[in-house]
């Protein structure tokens, strides 16, 4: 993909993750999420490493956080509440990063993987996207997330959808109708049900 192609701003969704997270109270830390194995503190805690990793891939600047793959550990936020100030930072710092046209440019690693670095953005994005939905949906919040980040996660989900391999972050897509809304297919093309409920 050319560098010159207008590449997306991962703002939108950043802000409105900052905006979900500010609402969740201790007492909905260990509610249940629509990732099995994770519960909100853990999802939390995944959105503050990822936040962290991506910012780091866009600035080229390899190392742990990087280079480590995050299905290797459960994700966990501290019980002091440093998280409630940390990821608003994280998530602007890394959405300012990919404001950066050399952000997109070459290669880049992250979660162990070094691939394209326009790739890399797109995964980001997509990683926010479903994240979000998925921490709306356990702490019963609506969720509308900025239409191009759902384009762009149909993109980077549709080639794959039907044929994941072992070890895949997504499960096999669910079916849903055609004409479903955006959201809709995008959370099913993520292996997710979209009618899950904690």
């Amino acid at each position: 993909m050319a560098t010159d192609t207008p590449m997306p701003d991962l703002g939108p969704v950043a802000r409105g993750i900052v905006l979900l997270a500010g609402n969740v109270g201790d007492d909905r830390l260990t509610a249940p999420t629509p990732c099995p194995e994770y519960r909100v503190r853990n999802l939390l805690g995944h959105l503050l490493g990822l936040s962290t990793a991506f910012r780091d891939a866009a600035r080229k600047d390899l190392g742990p956080t990087t280079g480590t793959d995050p299905g290797t550990f459960l994700p966990d936020v501290d019980d002091d509440g440093a998280w409630r100030v940390r990821l608003p930072e994280r998530l602007g710092e890394l959405a300012d990063a990919w404001r950066d046209p050399a952000a997109w440019e070459g290669m880049t690693q992250a979660g162990g993987f070094t691939f394209p670095a326009v790739e890399a953005g797109r995964v980001a994005l997509n990683e926010l996207t479903i994240h979000g939905w998925d921490l709306a949906r356990a702490t019963g919040q609506p969720y509308a997330p900025d239409p191009a980040a759902l384009a762009s996660s149909l993109a980077v989900l549709a080639p794959s959808a039907h044929n994941r391999p072992a070890g895949s972050p997504f499960g096999a897509a669910v079916d849903v109708p055609a004409d479903s809304p955006l959201l809709v297919r995008v959370i099913a093309l993520s292996g997710r049900d979209p009618e899950w409920s904690p």
